[in-house]
């Protein structure tokens, strides 16, 4: 190890030089009689062999649909069978699958869907309180021009839209083999859409490369192997669940177990049990959700080992529960981002107990990281800096925007993270803050800018500022600062009104103050480090 904050991964072991698809016939072909997919709130079991069966049938659907390579298929939806056909299905075809967040509203679906000019869109009829047919019909085919095929999973029919037995066909081998002779590993099959600091969510495009290989080396750093079977209740179209989830299990032949169309956190105790589940991912406030509940008392935990936490800092204390009450000793840290398609580090099963609750772990294989300056100068050990990464895993690029891509990914091909980060001389990272002022809730990342993009729509807002204060269960909650119009009046309230319904759930923000000015600096920028201070001082003596 160089007295510098730089590291680079092993390269041992090569990296896989093919698609998702034909990923999934090897396993099928390896593991064909083995335990693939178990969606427990629908009833459903697959082996590898019947799910390449299944995803062949779709695959020839989207075809029929005059689906093609780099045609852009949208999936919007909570944690199903369908969405996971979905995911192999595209792929296989060369289709780039476009993940949306199931908290989505109509106006970030729309912006979504005409962003990367989607063609076709699968969706669950409705999740929660989302009314997913009702919102898109609110939105209209006009707004949706690229749009030319709407489907729903599930039996019922809704008028305007296929439904998924409509996409279900009688397999063609030649159709699908013709396909698939088109496609290479660095081809685009996913786009993510991730916030930024400023603007709308961008969206972050990956290969079957970056995301089949780092499914493949997340897997081999906590042991998968055909005799494993994942818990995953964090959501699919994070990269969370779909690579460290189902590409993780595609590449060793563990099995997927989905407890539920969303978090509970009895559910995913509960299909632990059932299933004799090996790992369990989770963010660490899913990790606490468990260990408090009241059914893990008297429930038979005992075969989980290992898994993985990421998304949020893991408190100490939390680890060690997991660790000494769910038995998984060889639970693991992991650190990235989107971009990163997304682990660049992660804590090894048997690494040392204090790395592993207090650093996210050492570089993945095939990359490099390092800790960087201002100035952009590798620091040395010890020093905080800007954690940079790169190497197979960063994406190709944000879709249809080089100059934000050229703003995240420099000449070079550093990913910048904006998170700040030590390195000591082992080669492990602790992530120390954040250079952007996102706020991390409950594993969800929130960019301020964009809320207060939101609450300027407001007729009677003047001004707004977004910023997180900290929260106990959360680790951290939007709070909303607001200036009124000098002509008009306004509340809480109010703002609150404007935003449900409108912008996703977890960006609504928990605390609004109408105020007459913000903190600012003497040159008019606003202080959001001292109007957080203020505001968790109120909130302490509320």
């Amino acid at each position: 190890m160089s007295q510098l904050s730089y590291a680079k991964g092993p390269t041992s072991t090569p990296l896989l030089e093919t698609t998702i698809g034909q990923a999934l016939r090897s396993a099928a072909a390896r593991w064909g009689s083995d335990l693939a997919l178990v969606s427990r709130h629908q009833s459903l079991r697959w082996t590898w062999g019947q799910l390449d069966a299944e995803v062949d049938r779709v695959a020839t659907g989207l075809l029929r649909l005059c689906v093609a390579r780099g045609d852009r298929v949208g999936i919007w939806a909570p944690n199903c069978a369908e969405w996971t056909v979905t995911q192999f299905a595209t792929a296989r075809i060369g289709a780039v699958l476009v993940t949306i967040n199931p908290a989505y509203r109509t106006s970030e679906v729309e912006y979504a869907l005409n962003k990367v000019g989607c063609s076709v869109l699968v969706s669950a009829p409705r999740f929660k309180t989302s009314d997913y047919v009702g919102m898109l019909r609110e939105i209209g085919a006009p707004r949706l021009p690229h749009l030319r095929h709407r489907i729903t999973t599930g039996a019922e029919a809704h008028e305007g839209f296929l439904t998924w037995q409509d996409l279900l066909a009688e397999a063609d081998p030649e159709a699908l083999t013709r396909a698939e002779a088109q496609l290479l590993p660095d081809d685009a099959i996913n786009i993510q859409f991730t916030s930024g600091t400023t603007g709308f969510p961008k969206g972050a495009t990956l290969t079957h490369r970056n995301i089949l290989n780092n499914g493949y080396f997340t897997a081999q750093t906590i042991a998968l192997t055909q005799r494993d079977r994942i818990c995953i209740p964090v959501p699919l179209y994070h990269c969370f669940g779909m690579v460290l989830g189902n590409l993780a299990a595609l590449t060793s032949g563990a099995a997927m177990v989905y407890p539920g169309e969303a978090f509970d956190p009895l559910a995913a105790l509960q299909a632990v049990e059932a299933e004799g589940c090996t790992a369990l991912y989770g963010v660490p406030t899913m990790f606490i959700a468990m260990l408090n509940h009241p059914g893990l008392e008297g429930m038979d935990v005992g075969t989980l080992r290992t898994g993985i936490m990421a998304g949020s800092p893991c408190p100490v204390t939390v680890m060690r529960q997991v660790m000494d009450q769910l038995g998984m000793r060889e639970v693991t840290i992991g650190y990235g981002m989107t971009e990163t398609s997304p682990l660049t580090t992660q804590t090894a099963t048997d690494d040392p107990i204090e790395e592993r609750v207090g650093t996210v772990g050492r570089v993945h294989p095939h990359a490099e990281t390092k800790v960087v300056g201002p100035e952009g100068a590798t620091l040395p050990i010890g020093e905080q800096g800007e954690y940079c990464s790169r190497g197979y895993a960063v994406m190709l690029g944000y879709w249809d925007d080089p100059a934000r891509t050229a703003e995240a990914i420099d000449h070079d091909g550093w990913m910048h993270s904006g998170d700040l980060a030590t390195m000591d001389a082992a080669g492990y990272v602790r992530i120390t803050g954040r250079i952007k002022d996102m706020i991390i809730r409950g594993g969800e990342n929130i960019y301020p800018r964009e809320i207060e993009e939101f609450l300027l729509t407001h007729p009677h807002v003047a001004d707004a500022q977004v910023f997180g204060v900290n929260d106990d269960k959360y680790g951290e909650e939007v709070c909303a600062w607001v200036i009124a119009r000098a002509d008009a009046a306004i509340t809480a309230d109010d703002i609150l009104a404007h935003c449900r319904g409108r912008i996703a759930h977890f960006k609504v923000p928990r605390y609004v103050r109408v105020v007459e000015s913000f903190a600012m600096t003497v040159t008019g920028k606003a202080q959001k480090f001292e109007m957080r201070r203020i505001m968790e001082a109120e909130l302490q003596t509320a």
